[in-house]
């Protein structure tokens, strides 16, 4: 049972900066695939010939809680074409993929393990009555021909089983049946046991395979937090062991780690995939409901304030796939890419950049952010997220208004009609918290709320650090926040069309060609941090709301040997060139060509 519950869109809303970044993405790729992606626009799932597998899944899993938090009703009018079009094609027996009978035994079922939990996500947002009855002809249909042997787990599917437990809690809180229990034990068995080979992550290989891949590792995150109550299993924190052990061989500065496209080590160079951030995003969300453990939150707001924005353009008509934290240009690579199994583009902004898996599944990210900000359980309400949002539900409406992560304050107007218990999770690294002006314990804030009004400042310093990297690196973080040399870039726009889809602006693709200076390594220990404000883009890429200011001085830091766009792994020397220059560096996720792990150079200040 889940230490924390979430709310709905209906409960829910986004207010200030995340509304419009929600807004930004609606605008964007998120709220036009429909109309300009084949694999959306003309899918098998609603009757077309295209993909009929997990494009539209991923698509809707983040469209759907975008349309019902934006109250956009056109949005929400498509959300519902798709989602009525799928339900009229579920077969009598339960089956809902668009896959022929005699087709089932060869089709890998993570479809319908996603569409499951798509289907949860649409009921939460809509409250439409038919998806549980969907969900249980899907579900039992599943189980009984997975019990017969008609159809097992392979592939995709077998790595990812963990994936059809949302839907089966979902179940199991309104039918209570023997066969829901059942099928969550034949899901494991058929399913693959990552901790059996927990070795292979420790020396990574350019080798493709499903035990190594990163999606499929930061999806498993959750495995048991998500399984163990159906399974009658204890809960052990496997999640902190596998992530602890990914994190010392793979691990990346933004808290997350390299994959491009399986585990790649833990060089600055190496890239993440998109799809792992968000996934990875999604699974911490799961993690902190069920545990209540502030840690997977924190780690949360690391993702979600770098990575995520980092691979985004800031308008969010284009992604990469693959995202480096050092990353000097985005020019396709020749002859070969030094990805671990990903291609030469990977890396570049646009459409569809390597796979489309990405272009469909990055959705869910800002979204399901927006829906972890408050939970609740019984009588009490917690503050998980600090992000500008309001609440309302069962007679309680909380308004928080702040500018946080770019700004360390928030302010709380709270209307109940009824007493209540309130927690406000504060990050570890804050120091100097203030409530209503008075000094107080840096540590979670818990209260009893009266019936009535209350109003609540909180502020807190976030101080400026280094975090140590590998090979002797360091990167620059506030809070939630890293801090990069941004390097200044001209945009080489590529417009064409490959196998029927076509890339045009705004979603074609980008080359980044750096403009600006970039070698160089810290000639201080100094830093200060300055806030200006939240502009139109709250990720811009050319007008941060907020920045560090950093002495920094020329080094040689030379390339890779094999492509003049990308730098070397580390620096060839942190031999000084110049004396100390003052830079602002900018946020991660602002900074789309960058420096982030950088020498501490000798004789700094």
């Amino acid at each position: 049972m889940n230490k924390w519950n979430f709310y709905t869109s209906k409960e829910l809303k986004p207010r200030g900066w995340l509304l419009r970044q929600l807004e930004i993405q609606a605008q964007g790729l998120s709220g036009n695939l429909h109309k300009i992606w084949p694999d959306i626009r003309d899918s098998a799932w609603i009757g077309g010939s295209r993909e009929g597998w997990e494009r539209v899944p991923y698509w809707l899993d983040g469209f759907v809680p975008l349309a019902y938090l934006l109250q956009n009703e056109e949005l929400i009018e498509a959300a519902k074409k798709y989602i009525n079009a799928i339900i009229s094609k579920q077969e009598e027996d339960g089956w809902l993929c668009p896959c022929k009978n005699k087709k089932r035994s060869e089709y890998d079922t993570w479809a319908l393990q996603l569409i499951t939990k798509t289907l949860t996500v649409y009921y939460d947002c809509s409250g439409d009555e038919r998806i549980p009855e969907v969900l249980y002809r899907a579900l039992r249909n599943y189980y009984e021909l997975l019990k017969s042997g008609e159809i097992r787990l392979f592939n995709w599917g077998k790595f990812r089983w963990f994936e059809t437990f949302i839907a089966m809690s979902f179940l199991k809180e309104r039918y209570n049946e023997g066969w829901i229990d059942e099928l969550a034990v034949i899901l494991k068995q058929q399913g693959y046991d990552y901790g059996s080979e927990t070795e292979l992550w420790k020396t990574p290989r350019k080798l493709w395979r499903y035990k190594t891949h990163i999606v499929n590792l930061t999806m498993m995150l959750k495995a048991e937090a998500v399984s163990c109550g159906l399974l009658g299993e204890e809960y052990k924190n496997k999640a902190e062991k596998y992530r602890r052990l990914l994190d010392e061989f793979n691990g990346t500065v933004f808290e997350g780690f390299t994959g491009d496209e399986c585990l790649s080590g833990i060089s600055p160079i190496q890239g993440t995939e998109l799809c792992s951030v968000v996934e990875q995003m999604y699974s911490y969300e799961q993690l902190f409901a069920y545990t209540g453990e502030s840690c997977w939150a924190e780690r949360l707001e690391v993702l979600a304030f770098n990575a995520l924005p980092a691979t985004l353009s800031e308008d969010m008509w284009a992604h990469q796939y693959d995202q480096m934290p050092n990353q000097i240009a985005c020019k396709k690579l020749f002859p070969l890419a030094h990805f671990g199994t990903n291609g030469p583009r990977a890396h570049l902004f646009g459409l569809e950049p390597n796979f489309g898996c990405c272009t469909a599944n990055f959705n869910q990210g800002f979204p399901k952010l927006a829906l972890s900000a408050f939970m609740h359980s019984g009588n009490k309400i917690i503050n998980s997220l600090m992000l500008p949002s309001e609440l309302s539900a069962d007679g309680v409406s909380i308004t928080l208004e702040t500018d946080y992560p770019f700004e360390n304050r928030a302010h709380y107007s709270i209307k109940a009609e009824r007493d209540f218990d309130f927690v406000i999770r504060i990050p570890s690294f804050a120091k100097g918290l203030k409530i209503n002006g008075k000094a107080a314990e840096s540590k979670d804030v818990e209260m009893h709320i009266n019936k009535g009004e209350t109003e609540l400042e909180l502020e807190f310093e976030a101080p400026v650090v280094l975090k140590k990297r590998p090979d002797n690196l360091f990167a620059v973080q506030s809070g939630s926040l890293l801090f990069s040399v941004p390097i200044k870039s001209k945009k080489k726009k590529i417009e064409y069309t490959r196998m029927g889809v076509e890339r045009k602006y705004p979603y074609c693709d980008y080359e980044l060609i750096p403009k600006s200076e970039w070698q160089y390594g810290l000639g201080s220990t100094e830093f200060t941090r300055s806030f200006s404000k939240i502009g139109d883009y709250p990720f811009s890429e050319t007008a941060p709301p907020v920045t560090v200011t950093a002495e920094v001085r020329r080094i040689d830091w030379g390339h890779h040997p094999k492509h003049k766009s990308v730098c070397a792994k580390a620096p060839k020397s942190t031999k000084p060139l110049s004396d100390n220059i003052k830079i602002e560096l900018y946020p991660y996720g602002c900074a789309k060509l960058r420096m982030t792990e950088l020498p501490l150079l000798e004789g700094n200040k």
